[in-house]
């Protein structure tokens, strides 16, 4: 899994590519979370149009940042979701609490 971060707005948006799977999940959790602290950052945007494959992991990580920065009055939302992992998204039920958004401008603009 690639990651590449950037601030805008004093907002986190990560940039995956690649499977969000048991493998990559704890490194992005790390990583991710790092960022966050050390921004001193309570919003972010997973961009995840250059994921390919996705497993409940992924569903852990993207719980597990929202648990957190919701904690901190922030929030989390998700953009360009492929059709296949925007699936595993609707079966854990998570739309009902994290946006999803086509583009990255569309989520800055609602988050």
């Amino acid at each position: 899994m690639n990651l590449e971060f950037n601030v805008k707005d004093n907002k986190l948006i990560v940039y995956m590519r690649g499977e969000l799977d048991h493998h990559s999940a704890e490194e992005v959790r790390n990583k991710i979370d790092d960022r966050l602290d050390r921004e001193s950052l309570n919003k972010l945007i997973m961009d995840f149009s250059g994921v390919s494959f996705m497993d409940s992991s992924g569903i852990g990580v993207v719980i597990g940042r929202y648990k957190k920065l919701n904690s901190a009055d922030g929030s989390v939302c998700i953009v360009g979701a492929i059709n296949s992992v925007k699936r595993v998204f609707e079966l854990s039920g998570m739309f009902k609490i994290i946006g999803l958004y086509d583009s990255v401008a569309e989520a800055l603009q609602n988050i």
